[in-house]
C-alpha cells in the first residue's frame, strides 16, 4: 500500500492556455479536489483494513491536512522533477521557476507554487504549466513540474499575393523557423503584413492565419498567412479652408508625399462628407476674373473635369501626411505668416470609397522685417555684415532665411556666403550669432543680432583613421589643414574634395570632425576614412570564327607603390599605398587587330608639390586580314595590308596657384610612328603622282601644352563644379625648314600640323536629397567641345592623321592608337558630310573632319552611390557636326539626338553602360523609330 501511495499523483495547481487566472475559481477547485481526495482516501482505508496495514491511517491523515485550509503547515521540498519538456533544459526551467530543493513552503496558504507557475508562464514558451506533489514523507515533499511546450514554427507561407510582395514580406514579418509560435508572434506578423499593404494604398487589407501541423517534425506547425488586400484606396481630393491669401494649389505643391489622383469625367461631383463644404469655381467666375489669362485659374476650373497626373500614385501614408502638414506651415512661415497653424484636419472615405482630406488653416497676419542691428562685432563692420546678410527692412519675414544667412541650418540655399562662413573661413571657430527679437509692432519685427566672435582657433592635431592600405603621407599631402595654421572651414571643404579625388576611399563615408579646445584656443581635426578598391581588371575572350581568337587582358593599379615592388612583404597581394598609377593592357581581335599599352604615373614627383610625371608606350596593328580569293581571314592577308602604330610619350603636369589652385598646366612630348602597307587611311589623300597614300612611313613628333581647371567635387558622380581643358599640339614646321618637302612624292614622311582642342563641362545640382539620401539629387551636366586641325603650309594637304571621326559609339583613343580622335554621337553612325540632311546611313566615311563642334546636355539621377556599385540613370540631348575647312564652319549647323541611358561603375571593371539614342536628323518620310535609333554600349571608359 505504501508503494501505491508513493506512486499516486495529487493535483496541486495548474495554469493553462485555456484557464484564466481566477482566485475564486481556484478556491472552488481546491474544495472539489479536497472532497475527491477524502473519497479516494476512504476507499484506500477500506482496502487497507482488508490488508490489516495500520500505518496507512496516519499517512492519510497527513495528506488530508495538506488540503485543510484551517491548519496551514510548512513542508520542505526534497526533490524537483520536470516533465513534458523536449527542447528546454530541466535545470533551466527549475531555475526560472524559482523553486529550489530545501525551500520551505506553506500548504495551504503559501504562494511559492503560484509564483513559480507565473514565472514559467511569462516566458511565452508553454501552453500549460502544472505542479504536482508526487510524494509525501513526514514534512518532506517531492515536486513535479509538468509543462506543455508550445509548437515551434516549421515553415510559413503567404497566399493571395504576388512573388514580389512575398519576397519583401519574408524579411518584414520577423518570422524565423524553429522559434516558438506565440500569439504575439502571429499578431506582430499580421500587423507587419497589414502595414506593408497599407503603405502601398491597400488600407482594407485583411490577414487570416491558418495553422497546419507539420507531420514531419514533432510539436511543429506551419503558418499560412492568407492575405486579402482589398481594393487600393487613393486620395481623391484635398480641400483647404481658411487660406484667404494663399491659393490651395500652392499649398498642395508643398505636400510632396500626399497627392491627389488624376481623373477624367464629364459629370463632376464634389463630396461634402467632411467638415469643409467646398464651393465649385464656376465658369462664369472664370470668365469674369479673366481666368483664361491665368494658368492657376484655368487649372482650377478644369480640375473637376480633368486632372492629369500620370506619375502620381496618390496613396495615403500617414507619416508623409504629417510631414506634409509641417511643410504647409513651413511654407506659410517662409512667406511671412509666422503665426500660421492648422487648426483642424480630417481624412475620411468619400462616397466612392476613396479618401478625401479636409485641412482647415489659420493664416494669421503677414509680417515683415524691420530694423536689423548688430551687437558684439569687432572684426567686421555693421555695413559688411548687413550686405552679406542680404535682408533689408520691409522684406517679407522669413525666420528660416534669417537663420541660413547667419549660417545656422546648413547655409544659404543658393550657395552664396553667409555670416558663419565669413568668420569660420577666417579661423573664428568659436563664433556664434544669435538673432533676438527686440520689437514687434503692427506687422513689423525688429531684430538685434548678438555676436560672440571669440579668438581665432589654431589647428593643433590632425588625425587620420581608416587608411588600411593607403599610406598616411599620401593623404596628408592632399590636406589643406596643417597643424599650426589658422582654422578655416574652406580648407576643410577643399580637403574633403581632394581626398575624394584620390578615388581610394568611399566618398559617402569621408568624415571630418573638428574638436574645439576652448581652453587653449586650438582645434583638433579628425579624418575618418573607409578604403575602397580602385583597381580595375579587364578580362574577355572569344572566338571570332575566321578571324581567330579575340580577347582582352588589362589591369590598372591606381594606388601602386613602385618602390616596394622588390619587397616580398609588400606583395599582399600587390605593393600598394603610394598613390602611383600603373596600367598595362593587351588586346587582340584575331588577325584583324592587336594592341599593347603600358603607362606609369607618379602624381607627386619629389614628394613636395603636386607635379605629376607620366610615361607611356604603345604598339598597335590594324590589319585588313580578309582574303577575297579564299573568302576567309588569313594571316597572309593580314601581312599584306595593315596600319601599324608605335609610339611613346612623356608628360609633366604642374599645379598652379594663379588664378587659383584648381588650375594645372601640363607639357608632353610625343612620338608616333605610322607604318602603312597597302592601307589607305583616306580615299582622298593622294601623293603628287595621283596615287593614294597607302604605303610608307609617317613620323609624328609633337609637343603638347594643356591648361586645365577642375573643381568637380567627386570623380565618379560629380554633383557640382566644372572642368575646362584647352590644349595645343604642334609639330615642327618641316616645310618651313625644307621647302622642297612640298614637291616630294612623300610629303607625309614627317607630318606637320597644329591641333587645338577645348573641352568644357559644368555640373549643376537641380535638387537636394535629405537624410541618408542627401547626395541623391538630379544633376544637370552641360558640355561643349571643339577641335581644329590646321596646317602651316597651304600648299600641303592637312595631315591625314590627328583628324576627327564623328558619330557611332566611340572608342578610347588616349594614345592616338589609330591616328585620329573619335568623337561619339549617340543615335548616329559614323558620318562624313556636314549637311545634316544627308543621312549618314547612306554614306561611308572616306575621310575624317578637320574641325568639329559638340554640345551635350545630360540630366542625371543616382540610383546607388555605394562604392561597390555606383549606378545612375540619365537622359540626354546632343548636337554635333564636323567640317573640312574653316570657311564652311557653321557652329549652328548640327546633327541632333536625344535618348536615355544607364551607367554602372564597378571597382574591378570600371565603367559599364549603355545608351539608346534617336537621331532626330536621320528622320526621312516613312522612316520608323527603329530606323533612326541606335543602342550604344561602353566598357571601361566614357566615349568622348
Amino acid at each position: 500500500m505504501l508503494k501505491q501511495l508513493s506512486n499516486a499523483t495529487f493535483l496541486w495547481y495548474n495554469r493553462s492556455a485555456t484557464i484564466p487566472k481566477n482566485p475564486i475559481r481556484m478556491q472552488k477547485t481546491l474544495k472539489l479536489l479536497t472532497l475527491a481526495f477524502f473519497l479516494s482516501c476512504f476507499h484506500l482505508s477500506v482496502f487497507a483494513q482488508q490488508k490489516a496495514d495500520t500505518t496507512i491511517t496516519s499517512i492519510d491523515a497527513d495528506l488530508i491536512n495538506i488540503f485543510n485550509q484551517k491548519t496551514p503547515k510548512k513542508y520542505k521540498i526534497e526533490s524537483i522533477k520536470v516533465t513534458g519538456n523536449k527542447y528546454f533544459d530541466e535545470n533551466l526551467l527549475i531555475s526560472i521557476s524559482g523553486l529550489n530543493v530545501g525551500d520551505e513552503v506553506v500548504i495551504p496558504g503559501g504562494d511559492n507554487f503560484s509564483r513559480a507557475i507565473n514565472k514559467l508562464w511569462s516566458q511565452n514558451y508553454f501552453s500549460d504549466v502544472e505542479i504536482y506533489i508526487t510524494k509525501l514523507h513526514g514534512t518532506n515533499i517531492d515536486i513535479e513540474i509538468n509543462v506543455t511546450e508550445r509548437p515551434r514554427l516549421s515553415k510559413f507561407y503567404f497566399k493571395g499575393i504576388g512573388k514580389g510582395a512575398i519576397d519583401d514580406l519574408n524579411s518584414k514579418t520577423g518570422l524565423v523557423p524553429g522559434r516558438v509560435v506565440t500569439e504575439n508572434m502571429k499578431r506582430t506578423a499580421s500587423e507587419a503584413i497589414r502595414k506593408y499593404f497599407f503603405d502601398k494604398g491597400y488600407q482594407n487589407a485583411h490577414v487570416t492565419i491558418q495553422e497546419i501541423k507539420d507531420s514531419t517534425r514533432s510539436n511543429s506547425m506551419d503558418l499560412v498567412f492568407i492575405v486579402d488586400r482589398g481594393g487600393k484606396i487613393k486620395i481623391s481630393d484635398i480641400y483647404f479652408a481658411g487660406n484667404e491669401n494663399v491659393d490651395a494649389s500652392k499649398l498642395k505643391q508643398q505636400m510632396k508625399g500626399t497627392k491627389e489622383k488624376g481623373h477624367f469625367t464629364l459629370y463632376p461631383s464634389i463630396d461634402t462628407s467632411g467638415f469643409i463644404k467646398p464651393k465649385p469655381y464656376t465658369f462664369q467666375q472664370y470668365m469674369h476674373d479673366k481666368g483664361f489669362l491665368n494658368f492657376t485659374d484655368t487649372r482650377k476650373v478644369l480640375s473637376p473635369y480633368i486632372r492629369i497626373k500620370p506619375f502620381v500614385s496618390a496613396k495615403f501614408n500617414e507619416k508623409k501626411y504629417n510631414e506634409d502638414k509641417d511643410a504647409i506651415i513651413d511654407y506659410y512661415n517662409s512667406i511671412g505668416y509666422r503665426d500660421a497653424q492648422i487648426t483642424r484636419d480630417q481624412v475620411f472615405k468619400n462616397s466612392k470609397g476613396n479618401l478625401d482630406i479636409d485641412i482647415q488653416v489659420s493664416e494669421g497676419h503677414k509680417y515683415y522685417f524691420g530694423n536689423i542691428s548688430w551687437r558684439g562685432n569687432t572684426i567686421y563692420s555693421d555695413s559688411i555684415l548687413s550686405v552679406i546678410l542680404g535682408i533689408k527692412k520691409g522684406d517679407t519675414y522669413n525666420m528660416e532665411i534669417l537663420n541660413k544667412r547667419l549660417g545656422k541650418g546648413g547655409g544659404v540655399p543658393d550657395g552664396s556666403a553667409d555670416i558663419s562662413s565669413l568668420y569660420l573661413d577666417n579661423g573664428y571657430l568659436f563664433f556664434r550669432a544669435d538673432p533676438v527679437e527686440t520689437a514687434v509692432y503692427n506687422d513689423t519685427i525688429d531684430y538685434e543680432i548678438r555676436m560672440v566672435e571669440g579668438p581665432q582657433a589654431t589647428i593643433k592635431n590632425v588625425r587620420i583613421a581608416g587608411n588600411d592600405k593607403t599610406k598616411e603621407y599620401v593623404i596628408r599631402r592632399e590636406l589643406r589643414t596643417i597643424p599650426g595654421e589658422k582654422f578655416s572651414r574652406a580648407d576643410l571643404i577643399r580637403s574633403q574634395r581632394e581626398i575624394a579625388q584620390l578615388n581610394y576611399f568611399n566618398q559617402e563615408k569621408i568624415g571630418i570632425n573638428p574638436v574645439p579646445n576652448p581652453d587653449d584656443g586650438t582645434v583638433d581635426i579628425n579624418y575618418t576614412l573607409e578604403e575602397k578598391s580602385s583597381d580595375q581588371l579587364e578580362l574577355s575572350a572569344g572566338w571570332g570564327g575566321a578571324i581567330g581568337l579575340t580577347g582582352t587582358v588589362g589591369v590598372s593599379f591606381n594606388n601602386f607603390s613602385i618602390k616596394n615592388i622588390f619587397s616580398k612583404k609588400a606583395w599582399d597581394p600587390l605593393p600598394m599605398g603610394d598613390g602611383q598609377k600603373l596600367s598595362f593592357r593587351v588586346q587582340s581581335n584575331g588577325r584583324a587587330f592587336r594592341s599593347y599599352n603600358f603607362s606609369f604615373t607618379e602624381p607627386w614627383v619629389g614628394g613636395k608639390k603636386r607635379n605629376a610625371l607620366t610615361f607611356s608606350i604603345y604598339d598597335t596593328k590594324f590589319a585588313n586580314a580578309y582574303d577575297p580569293l579564299t573568302g576567309t581571314y588569313t594571316a597572309a592577308a593580314a601581312g599584306r595590308s595593315f596600319l601599324k602604330t608605335t609610339g611613346a610619350s612623356v608628360a609633366y603636369s604642374k599645379q598652379l596657384t594663379w588664378p587659383d589652385d584648381y588650375f594645372s598646366l601640363s607639357f608632353s612630348v610625343n612620338y608616333t610612328r605610322y607604318q602603312l602597307v597597302n592601307y589607305a587611311i583616306s580615299q582622298q589623300l593622294k601623293l603628287r603622282d595621283g596615287t593614294l597614300f597607302n604605303n610608307g612611313i609617317s613620323n609624328n613628333f609633337n609637343f603638347k601644352v594643356a591648361l586645365q581647371r577642375s573643381s568637380v567635387n567627386q570623380p565618379m558622380f560629380p554633383t557640382s563644379g566644372s572642368t575646362f581643358l584647352a590644349s595645343l599640339a604642334v609639330t615642327p614646321p618641316y616645310s618651313l625648314f625644307n621647302p622642297s618637302v612640298v614637291y616630294q612624292n612623300d610629303p607625309y614622311n614627317f607630318i606637320e600640323y597644329h591641333k587645338w582642342r577645348f573641352n568644357g563641362e559644368w555640373y549643376v545640382p537641380l535638387s537636394k536629397g535629405t537624410g541618408e539620401d542627401h547626395n541623391k539629387m538630379f544633376v544637370l551636366k552641360l558640355a561643349a567641345k571643339f577641335g581644329f586641325l590646321g596646317r602651316y603650309n597651304p600648299q600641303l594637304q592637312i595631315s591625314p592623321f590627328e583628324r576627327f571621326q564623328l558619330g557611332d559609339a566611340g572608342l578610347s583613343n588616349q594614345y592616338a592608337l589609330i591616328g585620329y580622335d573619335i568623337i561619339s554621337q549617340r543615335g548616329y553612325p559614323v558620318y562624313e558630310s556636314s549637311n545634316p540632311r544627308i543621312n549618314p546611313d547612306q554614306t561611308g566615311a572616306s575621310q575624317y573632319f578637320t574641325m568639329f563642334n559638340k554640345y551635350t546636355a545630360e540630366l542625371r539621377y543616382p540610383l546607388s552611390l555605394n562604392p561597390s556599385s555606383t549606378i545612375y540613370a540619365e537622359s540626354f540631348f546632343e548636337a554635333a557636326n564636323g567640317w573640312y575647312d574653316l570657311k564652311y564652319y557653321n557652329p549652328f549647323q548640327l546633327r541632333r539626338s536625344v535618348g536615355v541611358g544607364m551607367r554602372f561603375f564597378l571597382p574591378m571593371f570600371g565603367l559599364l553602360g549603355f545608351d539608346y539614342g534617336i537621331g532626330l536628323d536621320r528622320y526621312t518620310p516613312g522612316a520608323s523609330l527603329k530606323d533612326i535609333s541606335r543602342f550604344t554600349f561602353m566598357l571601361g571608359f566614357e566615349p568622348e
